[in-house]
């Protein structure tokens, strides 16, 4: 499970990039939502990694060779992304990560998520963890309090690191 979550050096992202791309295509055309070429372009450069991205960053890819993409539609496109559930905000590293749990044959997977962040490599594996999300639960309800949207982060070492 720990390779899966942290691919090993030298992995080849391509395949990671191709299924995250057909299952969006999928669950956009199942809901009626347009992945426009921006949106599309923007999906595949945050799956080029499974380290977080931020939004210059991919601005600057890009714009590489003479691209004309402005800053406010790289954003559009990860908000539509975002809302679409294909890739998740790292408020810590105010980055973005491409979902995990997309599964566009049960119409797509919004959900809480919980991230490991390597300090060593910069990888960010996504945790499903219903154990975590009820535990968390469970120790706010006692304050009163409501959670709408809950992102844990949690940083360390991945395997491949703490080995190295």
């Amino acid at each position: 499970m720990a390779s899966r979550a942290f691919p090993p050096p030298g992995h080849d992202h391509g395949v990671c990039a191709a299924t995250a791309l057909a299952a969006a295509e999928t669950l956009c055309q199942a809901r009626g939502a347009r992945l426009t070429d921006v949106r599309r372009k923007v999906l595949t450069l945050v799956w080029q990694s499974h380290a977080p991205v931020g939004a210059y960053d991919l601005l600057a890819r890009l714009n590489k060779g003479g691209g004309k993409v402005a800053p406010i539609a790289v954003y559009r496109a990860l908000d539509f992304l975002m809302t679409q559930g294909l890739v998740h905000r790292l408020a810590s590293l105010n980055a973005y990560v491409g979902c995990a749990h997309i599964d566009a044959k049960r119409g797509g997977h919004n959900h809480n998520a919980q991230f490991l962040i390597c300090q060593g490599c910069g990888c960010a594996a996504e945790l499903e963890s219903p154990a975590l999300r009820r535990a968390l639960a469970k120790a706010v309800a006692g304050r009163g309090f409501t959670i709408n949207r809950e992102v844990v982060e949690i940083s360390g070492l991945c395997p491949h690191c703490k080995s190295a």
